[in-house]
């Protein structure tokens, strides 16, 4: 059960009693209450359609990083499944999108923005198969601005004529939710207007180091909202460079955070089997109980789990990036 506001309350309300009717009438597998052992290993039907298991990773940190935290998990999956498995890093989120696009990858863990862009590029040819739980066992995160705790800025309305990085123009938190966000309050955020310029830092990681080291007044980034400010809450890229040396949290401050957002999905390709898309749902429904390690260095932190999703989850998040494609294509 979600236990937040959802980034529904950021639209009308006569738009969420469709959702959370079809909610109530699917009941997800949850880890916290799934009982099943961690899959045996061994190799399975569907390997003679997916021979080799391709695994997209985002951008927005630095390769050898991601590389590092996702080593063991790529060589547990080879293991349960007797497949070779291949880890294929994007420079930025648009390398992933692609790379669904041109079949190069089976599954990738996208943020929802990210999974709106890769269904709408593939006309559907992407299907959510499940997202992280939160500690309160919520599915969503927020978007935090977040400044130089040394700067002077303690609000958003003192980062009028300031600089503003983005993170990726296909991540959730680090652009389309911020910018649809501040639209809504009369804030200028395209060409001269409330912030004296805005850039892309190159993702998440990025976009703080841009501010720590003053090239940017501020940055938008993505956190759990949970747990203890001053490790950079629960889960989260603030929290992954706490936990890498690269961030004290006294040295940043946070001056705006939005309404939750649901948390991007596991993703995988429509055409694939059903029975690998099973399989990739019970592998990660067991896995932070089996492998918690596993489980903690992928997500960037901790939670309760996983969940499963449907693309009804990601509808509201469809029509915005929708509605910014279209605004993009205006502008152009």
């Amino acid at each position: 059960m979600v236990t937040r506001r959802s980034l529904a309350g950021l639209v009308a309300g006569a738009a969420l009693a469709p959702a959370l009717a079809r909610a109530q009438a699917w009941t997800p597998r949850r880890t916290e209450t799934f009982a099943e052992a961690f899959p045996t290993a061994g190799r399975r039907p569907w390997a003679e359609q997916v021979p080799t298991l391709r695994v997209g990773l985002l951008g927005g940190e630095n390769e050898a990083d991601r590389m590092g935290r996702f080593g063991p998990y790529r060589e547990l999956l080879e293991r349960t499944f007797g497949v070779p498995t291949r880890l294929f890093p994007a420079s930025d989120y648009a390398g992933v999108l692609q790379a669904f696009s041109a079949k190069q990858i089976e599954v990738a863990a996208l943020g929802p923005s990210g999974y709106a862009g890769a269904w709408l590029d593939t006309n559907g040819g992407v299907e959510p198969l499940l997202t992280a739980e939160e500690s309160d066992g919520s599915i969503s995160y927020v978007a935090v601005m977040v400044v130089r705790a040394d700067s002077g800025i303690t609000s958003l309305e003192q980062m009028r004529g300031k600089s503003l990085a983005w993170a990726d123009p296909n991540s959730t938190s680090g652009y389309l939710i911020p910018r649809f966000a501040l639209r809504r309050q009369g804030i200028a955020v395209d060409g001269s207007g409330y912030f004296s310029r805005t850039g892309f830092a190159g993702g998440h990681e990025q976009g703080v180091v841009a501010v720590l080291q003053r090239q940017y007044d501020g940055a938008v980034t993505w956190a759990s909202g949970q747990g203890d400010v001053n490790q950079g809450f629960s889960r989260g890229n603030l929290r992954a460079m706490v936990d890498k040396g690269m961030l004290n949290m006294r040295d940043l401050r946070i001056i705006w955070t939005s309404e939750p957002i649901v948390n991007g999905p596991h993703a995988a390709r429509t055409e694939l089997p059903a029975a690998f898309k099973e399989d990739w749902k019970r592998f990660h429904l067991t896995l932070p109980k089996a492998h918690p390690e596993i489980y903690r260095q992928v997500e960037r932190g901790s939670g309760t789990g996983y969940r499963e999703v449907r693309h009804e989850d990601y509808e509201l998040i469809v029509e915005i990036r929708r509605e910014e494609m279209a605004a993009r294509r205006r502008r152009s």
